[in-house]
């Protein structure tokens, strides 16, 4: 029987550890996140006084989050995941702030500052998920990654259900309704924050370097190979040419790319489809400016119940797809997340005048999303050498941000021209598309290794 090292005993103790850090920081910044996907394009129409800039909240913070996926990923180059992570964290703290201000004054401008700090918040979320794979091992990267997105769920949850309770927390601290739920958004994010700059020791892509480097090295010392260092000069191009070399990578970043663009152009505007629907009328006839009330509470209580939902979709399987990830085959989950998408668009699209039908297809929209994004993230994390991996994990996250953002951007511009069927039927077309790429990529595997996790 082969024995086990102590060395890996204590490496797989520090994954463990690490694993349970970063769930729990998911959990408290996730309230962050839930509030804001389901507020903003509420608050964003209340202070512009146009339903043509709805999606402009969504649009800003995911762009923020794409522009900075790049630094903080050469930042975690440099200085690791823990200083990464909080960094990050810290500035979405900072966001929450913000909208809290804009709430309070009126100011258009200072909401989408606040998204924009929020953006970077994002994309720590974001990069979380591949810290949790720096110390997994191989059959155990998908279950270990699907964890961390998992944690995220109670909190994601709960942002949108916090409108209520928030607004008696503004109300008490004298400030508008709306901005309620951000108080809460604020202390999950400074506690997520504190929680990873104290535990997250031994650093996990710090270990995972130098455990690298003994390997190849056979104990002696350091060297380049191992991706430590300065990041290079040119972290887009370096990054995007190490994808373009693994045709498992390509299809990765392709399948991570369309599934959150898709999700982000369709989940964005369903609370303003929602408003219109339930309320009888413009999205601008109903708002008022003290937060929200005279737009109704059913309008509220509804737009909230079906993005809670939808973010319990995204999130609440995640371990289901991180089970398909190692025992069925990355490939052949993608195939998955990519025919759950288009079914739900087709449930959204065709069932619009129905808020049950509407809910049923953000929920599928959550599962498919989730189904893609964590394999195509395992995927990606593994197709590429260590000393690559952070980069174009920066490269990801930076095309997936960009991604949400024109999704975000043009799906106010899409609803107002061919109406809610038509922005999910557009985003169907794209879902059959890659669809049909992940499909014949499937089929292109030896039978050999469509049994293997790795496929």
């Amino acid at each position: 029987m082969a024995l086990t090292s102590p060395k890996t005993l204590e490496t797989a103790a520090v994954q463990r550890r690490t694993v349970r850090l970063l769930s729990t920081a998911q959990l408290l910044s996730g309230v962050g996140n839930g509030a804001t996907l389901s507020i903003g394009s509420l608050l964003a129409v209340q202070l512009s006084g146009s339903s043509a800039w709805a999606g402009s909240v969504t649009t800003v913070l995911t762009l923020a989050g794409a522009v900075s996926a790049l630094p903080l990923a050469g930042l975690a180059q440099r200085r690791g995941r823990r200083v990464g992570l909080v960094t990050g964290l810290l500035a979405a703290m900072l966001g929450a702030i913000s909208i809290i201000v804009s709430a309070a004054t009126g100011v258009f401008a200072v909401l989408l500052l606040g998204a924009a700090l929020l953006g970077l918040g994002t994309a720590s979320n974001l990069q979380a998920r591949f810290a949790a794979v720096d110390l997994a091992a191989p059959e155990h990267r998908g279950r270990s990654l699907a964890t961390v997105v998992w944690a995220i769920t109670i909190g994601a949850v709960a942002g949108p259900n916090l409108i209520q309770p928030g607004a008696v927390v503004g109300e008490a601290l004298g400030l508008p309704a709306i901005a309620g739920p951000f108080v809460f958004s604020v202390a999950g994010l400074l506690l997520a924050a504190v929680l990873l700059m104290i535990g997250l020791r031994p650093d996990p892509l710090l270990l995972a370097r130098r455990l690298a480097e003994r390997t190849h090295d056979g104990g002696g010392r350091a060297g380049a190979h191992a991706g430590g260092g300065r990041p290079p000069r040119r972290p887009l191009m370096v990054g995007f040419r190490a994808v373009r070399s693994s045709p498992q990578a390509m299809l990765a970043l392709t399948s991570v790319i369309a599934a959150h663009g898709i999700m982000v152009a369709v989940m964005s505007m369903t609370p303003l489809h929602l408003q219109e629907l339930v309320s009888g009328g413009a999205a601008g006839d109903h708002m008022g400016h003290d937060g929200g009330h005279a737009m109704g509470t059913d309008a509220l209580v509804i737009i909230g119940f079906t993005i809670s939902m939808h973010i319990a979709g995204m999130f609440a399987l995640s371990p289901v797809m991180g089970w398909l990830t190692d025992r069925v085959g990355r490939t052949q989950t993608i195939v998955l997340g990519f025919l759950l998408l288009a079914v739900a668009v087709a449930v959204a699209g065709f069932g619009q005048q129905d808020p049950v039908l509407v809910t049923v297809g953000l929920v599928v929209l959550g599962i498919g999303w989730s189904a893609a994004t964590i394999s195509g993230s395992t995927l990606l994390a593994e197709s590429v050498e260590q000393s690559q991996r952070v980069m174009v994990q920066g490269v990801s996250d930076t095309f997936m941000g960009a991604a949400g953002a024109l999704g975000g951007g043009f799906s106010g511009f899409v609803l107002s021209w061919v109406g809610y069927q038509g922005l999910n039927m557009a985003s169907g077309v794209l879902a059959v598309a890659v669809l049909a790429t992940a499909a014949v990529a499937l089929a292109k595997l030896p039978a050999s290794r469509l049994s293997s996790p790795v496929s």
